[in-house]
């Protein structure tokens, strides 16, 4: 049987948990490991903790939720606790791959494994992934000298803006070729004779609706009779990416029913399971967030639910959401509420690699609040 590679369930990690979803300030994908290497299992966990770690048989890969290197990382000495994590990986031959939050964005992700645990059907996305303004992109080919030139024309016309940033661009040189024919007037070359010319390959985005001036541009910027170009419509995300679900109960219950389902339902913490509402209140359209949820209570409230299941609530957006809202909200443990992802992308590599590639989903708790009273 042939060797599972690295690299071949990086690919299918990427198509189903796409980098281009997580957020500006995440760090996700490969951490340690050779894509070219080959690989004879697979463990999946919400940490990447000693104890996490300690499970991966050598030549393994780790797959993880929680990024392990994220915010202010200078350095992954053997000395620091997570450098010594990365250090005892690679010297077995052991890989660590991240998917955050482009797994919580993805369809189906975290929240969706979430809402499969608590026996909803999902029906939405709570927190929709922002569509992409209308935009195209450009690719022109330019002979080196005239290069700048264009490039401002286009700029002045609209094109190369990303959010805050103006005069966006990207270009690579390369050969280009053409053959002037009769009736051509070429501004290189002659009439009936191949010419190579270097060429760079200027690539920027620009508003659809500022197509026809960016082009009025770069035909009077360009010194070729005809200029080469592409102009490339940009795809908006799919509309069922974004953060949070919202799913309906195949019966309604009351909301201590519901919140005695949402506690049998998932792995049990110290954190437990609790919740602000009345007791007596019928449940049947619940919006649910893995992680930390509590910057969503807008849209939850907006929602059209009876109850919103998240992480990490803290004391202050609570009572200010159940002072203008009626929508009960239950609080579990961050990791409990993405545990059940495990078992979602587990069982994503078992279809992809069946047999050749061994995958276990981690039982160790690694919700750092660990104990109990008596």
């Amino acid at each position: 049987m042939a060797d599972v590679r690295l690299v071949d369930i990086i690919d299918v990690l990427e198509a189903a948990y796409p980098p281009r979803l997580a957020e500006s300030w995440d760090s996700v994908g490969l951490v340690c490991g050779d894509p070219a290497e080959p690989v004879e299992s697979v463990t999946v966990a919400v940490d990447a903790t000693a104890d996490v770690v300690a499970q991966v048989p050598e030549r393994g890969l780790l797959l993880a939720h929680h990024p392990l290197l994220l915010r202010g990382v200078d350095t992954v000495s053997a000395g620091t606790a997570k450098g010594a994590l990365i250090h005892s990986l690679i010297r077995t031959g052991r890989a660590l791959f991240t998917a955050h939050t482009n797994a919580d964005s993805a369809s189906p992700g975290v929240s969706d494994a979430l809402a499969e645990a608590l026996g909803l059907e999902v029906t939405g996305v709570l927190s929709p992934a922002k569509a992409r303004p209308n935009l195209d992109k450009w690719v022109v080919f330019v002979p080196v000298e005239d290069v700048d030139a264009v490039r401002s024309a286009m700029f002045d016309a609209g094109a190369g803006r990303l959010g805050d940033y103006s005069q966006c661009s990207w270009s690579v040189t390369g050969g280009g070729q053409f053959l002037p024919g009769d009736g051509a007037s070429p501004a290189i070359g002659s009439v009936g004779t191949v010419e190579h010319v270097t060429e760079d390959r200027v690539e920027m985005v620009a508003p659809a609706g500022a197509r026809a001036a960016v082009l009025a541009a770069l035909r009077h910027a360009h010194p070729y009779e005809e200029p080469a170009y592409d102009i490339l419509a940009l795809q908006a995300p799919p509309g069922d990416v974004g953060l949070g679900r919202i799913g309906t109960l195949s019966e309604p219950e009351p909301l201590a029913s519901f919140v005695s389902r949402v506690r049998r339902a998932l792995p049990a913490t110290s954190w437990g399971v609790r919740a602000s509402g009345d007791p007596e209140a019928t449940v049947s359209r619940v919006a649910v967030c893995g992680g930390a949820g509590d910057s969503f209570l807008t849209d939850v409230a907006a929602a059209g639910v009876q109850a919103y299941v998240t992480a990490d609530l803290r004391h202050h957006p609570a009572d200010e959401h159940r002072r203008v809202s009626d929508v009960a909200l239950v609080d579990v443990a961050h990791w409990a509420s993405e545990h059940p992802w495990c078992g979602q992308a587990a069982s994503l590599l078992r279809r992809h690699f069946g047999a050749a590639l061994p995958v276990t989903v981690s039982e160790v708790r690694t919700d750092p609040w660990n104990v109990e009273e008596c």
